[in-house]
């Protein structure tokens, strides 16, 4: 699977390592940057790179990483098309994507470890939406309210 991966300043050191490892899973992760943890910069501009590049069918999936997570998580979600999850537990990663049919996963790296993230992405890239008619109904109804503007 194609998975656009892309951080702020204070998501790169878990960044660069979330890029190997999902690569050793059998994934094609796709570098967006940011390239240092040392030049600050805006998570909003990288959740942006990463959504586009799903929205554009370039990646299947994306995760974005931020300090918390959160700020990353709220910037992917204004995307028409996006469904980002702030996951910090594998439970949610898979379920996500099984009932929610989540496209980006949100980490926050001053949240959790190296070692539970890889357990995260693990779960969210492996998942697949399940397709029962209750959740392509929940999913109907969210995509109609995306429609709509609220």
């Amino acid at each position: 699977m194609k998975i656009a991966v892309a951080s702020d300043h204070a998501g790169y050191p878990l960044k660069a390592a979330l890029l190997p490892h999902l690569k050793a899973l059998g994934h094609e992760p796709a570098d967006l940057g940011t390239d240092s943890p040392d030049k600050p910069v805006d998570y909003p501009d990288f959740a942006a790179l990463a959504c586009r590049e799903v929205i554009a069918g370039r990646a299947e999936r994306a995760i974005v990483v931020c300090g918390s997570g959160v700020g990353a998580c709220v910037a992917a979600n204004k995307f028409k098309g996006i469904r980002a999850g702030l996951c910090h537990d594998t439970y949610s990663a898979h379920q996500g994507v099984e009932h929610d049919d989540m496209n980006v996963l949100c980490l926050g790296s001053r949240i959790i470890g190296q070692a539970l993230a890889f357990e995260i992405a693990a779960a969210f890239v492996s998942a697949r939406f399940s397709g029962e008619e209750r959740h392509r109904r929940r999913l109907g109804k969210v995509l109609e309210i995306e429609r709509k503007g609220a």
